[in-house]
């Protein structure tokens, strides 16, 4: 996947480039009231009774160094790291109880605020930074615990947080934030019983789906890896996706497909045609702007290498509509792309079926199934330009 804190700082500016803003991560607005640091309440509605860990981890938006925030929203850079990785600091805050919350400060920082049930996440710092968990590897010292992050920017133009499940769906939270005049809005919260439901789904979904869910040897149920990381642990078959990409490639061989990115832009308009391996688009003076090759599963459920999507104007967004396309299955059913209808996605029965048994079990619909799941807005993410105060609620398990 890519690098930490990459997701939510680039579909911050994705964002607001999609509603013609100009403000994005890391840019001042001179209207801005947005304090130093606002309260983060954490309240744990879990009904476990483990203790919980929180950490604030990200990076100091003012001067770009990674670091990590104490309960008090005081920022501490991270040492010098070595090779191989040194530990890191501890940079834990105790959490509250089940039936309990807690308020801690939240600087302007680009990063994640993790949880962890019952046992310290192990963090080391390597001369590129801090080496955050991967649990698709089964040496990872974190591999065994459960635990889950959300991912937030708060600068001088607000606070976006949301629910990522982009790399695991794990310990259920839900997020939020309060506007000024006592508004909460809030995504990510399961339906009743939707946290088991989504592993069943899995579980039953032909194919190997069920080889993305990881269990402690108590029988204890930790997570279920995003299938990206499935095929790169060879845990996915690394075909899941080629019968339906192979459909695709053939449909605009002779048929075009047309991307219109950007909402507020309805007359751009790239047109793409595939030849051979490769899918050209074209602008409407007929000029190449854009080649694809033909994805792979992994390209299409990291939505990179194949399907890379650089913070530019044509690429990028071309790229964000085709990765939606495929993880959704819209590419065979509207010529016309984005269609952002919830309605018709995961139809064909080659699809992200993690992403859909995701979406699926949550209360809105909302979700981040993949790192492109904001394309025609059904991310699960919110935003205030103001801030009173963020909110993560950790939900029932049952």
């Amino acid at each position: 996947m890519p690098a930490p804190w990459r997701s939510l700082a680039s579909l911050t500016a994705a964002l607001a480039l999609a509603a013609g803003l100009t403000t994005v991560v890391g840019e001042t607005a001179a209207e801005a009231a947005v304090p130093a640091t606002i309260p983060l309440t954490v309240r744990n509605d879990s009904g476990r009774g483990e203790q919980i860990f929180v950490y604030n981890l990200g990076t100091e938006l003012s001067t770009g160094r990674q670091g990590w925030a104490d309960a008090n929203g005081t920022f501490h850079p991270w040492p010098a790291g070595g090779n191989p990785p040194t530990p890191a600091p501890d940079a834990s805050i105790t959490g509250p109880r089940s039936g309990q919350s807690m308020t801690i400060r939240m600087p302007k920082f680009s990063g994640r605020v993790y949880f962890s049930y019952g046992q310290k996440l192990v963090f080391k710092v390597t001369t590129g930074g801090l080496v955050q968990p991967a649990v698709q590897n089964p040496s990872d010292p974190n591999r065994n615990i459960l635990f889950n992050w959300t991912e937030y920017t708060l600068n001088d133009a607000g606070l976006w947080i949301n629910s990522t499940q982009v790399d695991m769906f794990s310990a259920p939270y839900s997020v939020g934030v309060k506007a000024p005049g006592g508004t909460v809005k809030t995504t990510g919260r399961l339906k009743p019983g939707g946290y088991n439901a989504v592993f069943d789904s899995l579980r039953n979904q032909a194919g190997g789906w069920a080889g993305l869910i990881q269990t402690r040897s108590d029988g204890t149920v930790l997570r279920a890896l995003s299938p990206g990381h499935g095929v790169g642990a060879g845990v996915l078959p690394p075909a899941t996706l080629n019968d339906y990409v192979n459909r695709v490639w053939s449909r605009y061989g002779t048929s075009t497909l047309t991307v219109t990115p950007f909402a507020h832009e309805p007359n751009t308009k790239y047109y793409g045609r595939v030849s051979g391996n490769v899918m050209n688009f074209t602008n409407s003076a007929g000029a190449v702007v854009a080649s694809f090759q033909r994805p792979d599963s992994d390209s299409v459920f990291g939505c990179y290498k194949h399907l890379d999507a650089p913070n530019d104007l044509v690429r990028g967004p071309i790229s964000r509509t085709l990765c939606a396309g495929f993880n959704r299955s819209t590419l065979l059913t509207a010529p016309n792309q984005p269609d952002n209808t919830a309605a018709n996605f995961y139809k064909d029965p080659v699809t992200n079926h993690y992403s859909r048994a995701i979406h699926a079990q949550m209360v809105d619909g909302k979700a981040y199934g993949f790192a492109f799941d904001d394309v025609g807005a059904h991310e699960s993410l919110v935003h205030d330009g103001n801030p009173q105060e963020a909110l993560i609620t950790l939900d029932r398990f049952s």
